[in-house]
């Protein structure tokens, strides 16, 4: 079973081979996957690195955290599975009884006098 390392403070230029290879000085890499903006596809600056043991992640670690990749201290860290809690919710629902109507949001009317304003 393979670990997963999370990598941090890339350099915006850093591709996932050249990641790839510095991994691979402390062991066998079985995945590299550099996290990309959805819209442009340019690197968010972290990823995921996965390592066939233990031993292999907890050296890379060891031995990547803190050094320096193109002028940026890269930090590498055992990941943490993904946390639901932390993601934003999928509907912009109004809360325990509360209606879209009576918010203090008006689309056009900044003014808060209640009056509804059509805007078309």
């Amino acid at each position: 079973m393979s670990t997963k390392l999370f990598v941090g403070n890339l350099p915006f230029s850093l591709n996932e081979t050249s990641l790839r290879e510095l991994f691979a000085k402390f062991g066998n890499v079985d995945s590299v996957k550099i996290v990309t903006d959805a819209f442009d596809g340019r690197s968010k600056g972290f990823g995921f690195v996965e390592m066939s043991t233990d031993d292999e992640a907890n050296a890379s670690v060891t031995g990547l955290n803190g050094s320096q990749v193109e002028g940026r201290s890269i930090k590498v860290d055992l990941a943490r599975p993904k946390d639901d809690s932390m993601r934003p919710a999928r509907d912009a629902r109004p809360h325990s009884g509360e209606s879209r109507s009576n918010s203090n949001f008006r689309f056009g009317n900044n003014d808060n006098s209640g009056e509804r304003r059509n805007r078309y």
